[in-house]
């Protein structure tokens, strides 16, 4: 079993996040290429006390970079939409 830390990488903090927030009281996290919801769920109930109803996942594909001739890859990582229950809120600024 992983640790919480391990599975929620970091909040997504975006103009479509924020709006998401207030009407929707969902929340975007980076999370590892390899977690599911199951574990995401629990990760954000134990890391942040509130109650998950929902988690919606999708996974982007690393895109390819040029530097010269050289041709690599970025990583691959995952977006979860995570739906908390009406009344709790995750505040990432704390308060500012």
């Amino acid at each position: 079993m992983r640790e919480h830390q391990e599975i929620i990488r970091a909040p997504l903090i975006t103009e479509k996040g924020s709006l998401m927030a207030e009407k929707t009281n969902q929340v975007l996290f980076k999370v590892r290429p390899d977690a599911n919801k199951i574990e995401v769920k629990k990760a954000v109930e134990a890391l942040f006390k509130v109650k998950v109803l929902k988690v919606r996942m999708i996974r982007y594909l690393g895109k390819m970079r040029r530097v010269g001739r050289n041709v690599g890859r970025l990583p691959q990582w995952k977006k979860a939409y995570v739906t908390l229950k009406e009344g709790d809120k995750i505040d990432f600024f704390g308060g500012a």
